[in-house]
């Protein structure tokens, strides 16, 4: 087995109004010695907002604000602004994040040309309820039936004429164009799916019809193992090695404890990422230490962002939905633990 470091909790809250409840899931880009931090801000009443901090090295806190980095200005996420990772694709900064208006939970994008200044996207993910999900994708009779077992959640509101969309959440951009198009993850719960476009432009109701129509194939990982059984999903932005991109992502498990979340590990094909060539068969790393077991949710490890110095690669995840914290692995030892359980085909 891999071996990882706990390096313990880095971020915790400052007590300050807008992330008087927790901080956690940050999103994660290192630029010269410095690492950028964007993290969820959680305030009393499940209200979320996006705090920041800048790191010097992978670990100490040079500078952090007292107010919040990105609030929620438009409907899709008048509850929350959640969850964002980060990427940069030529000279461009990709921050994806969870819209949460409370009731509905949907994949964003902000985009930026400095770190500083973002421009709101908005929703990027499909504009569908999941009545029409689940029509499209059973029209080819391909599709795994546990994409249809949510049912109990969407149709348990009171009211009928509340329409709940088809929540798509954990949007990650691929950090460079993959054969000259826009690649990213995103989790319609089972598994985790890729799409691919030439623009963004491109998604548009007719674009996620297809989609949907052909979903199997758009299907990159589902749940194998015990410690991913009930659900996974995308986690950090993909890292490119000479073998593949690396692939860190949460495995979710049903315990007689309750849900417990690990973080996991797999490698994709460079030029088609749609193809595993390899997945760790146990978790790179679960909660095990109170600050992971006890919190605002128990038993969580969320990993959402890395950063490379060296061969060391620093993985930053939330803790128990309370606390940031960060792991440490030796990045050319974890893929070549993962080659020594390479597929004999990829997907």
């Amino acid at each position: 087995m891999i071996k990882i470091k706990k390096e313990g909790i880095i971020i915790e809250t400052t007590g300050l109004e807008f992330e008087n409840e927790g901080v956690l899931n940050p999103a994660i880009i290192r630029e010269g010695d410095s690492v950028h931090v964007y993290y969820r801000a959680v305030q009393k009443g499940n209200h979320s907002s996006i705090g920041y901090c800048r790191l010097d090295g992978p670990l100490t806190v040079a500078e952090r604000w007292d107010r919040p980095f990105m609030v929620p200005e438009f409907e899709y996420e008048s509850h929350g602004v959640e969850d964002a990772r980060i990427v940069k694709i030529d000279n461009l900064y990709y921050l994806t994040y969870t819209g949460y208006d409370g009731v509905n939970a949907r994949g964003a994008l902000a985009t930026s040309q400095d770190l500083m200044h973002f421009k709101k996207q908005g929703i990027i993910v499909p504009p569908v309820a999941y009545a029409e999900f689940v029509f499209l994708a059973e029209s080819n009779g391909k599709v795994n039936e546990n994409y249809y077992r949510n049912h109990k959640f969407y149709y348990q509101e009171a009211d009928p004429e509340k329409k709940i969309m088809l929540w798509d959440k954990n949007v990650v951009f691929f950090p460079r164009k993959i054969v000259g198009k826009l690649v990213f993850l995103h989790r319609i719960r089972p598994g985790i799916q890729i799409v691919t476009v030439n623009s963004l432009k491109e998604l548009n109701k007719e674009f996620w019809k297809n989609y949907f129509q052909d979903f199997d194939k758009n299907i990159i990982l589902d749940p194998v193992y015990t410690h991913e059984s009930s659900y996974i999903g995308s986690g950090c932005p993909p890292i490119e090695t000479k073998h593949g991109w690396l692939l860190i992502y949460h495995g979710v498990e049903e315990t007689n404890d309750g849900f417990v979340y690990s973080a996991c590990a797999a490698l994709l094909d460079l030029n088609d990422p749609s193809k595993e060539l390899a997945r760790l068969p146990y978790a790179l790393f679960s909660p095990e230490y109170e600050w992971e077991l006890h919190g605002e949710v128990n038993n969580v490890v969320f990993p959402t962002g890395t950063a490379l110095f060296g061969d060391t690669l620093f993985i930053y995840y939330g803790a128990a939905d309370k606390y940031i914290a960060c792991a440490s692995v030796n990045l050319p030892e974890l893929v070549d633990e993962l080659l020594t359980f390479k597929l004999k085909d990829g997907k």
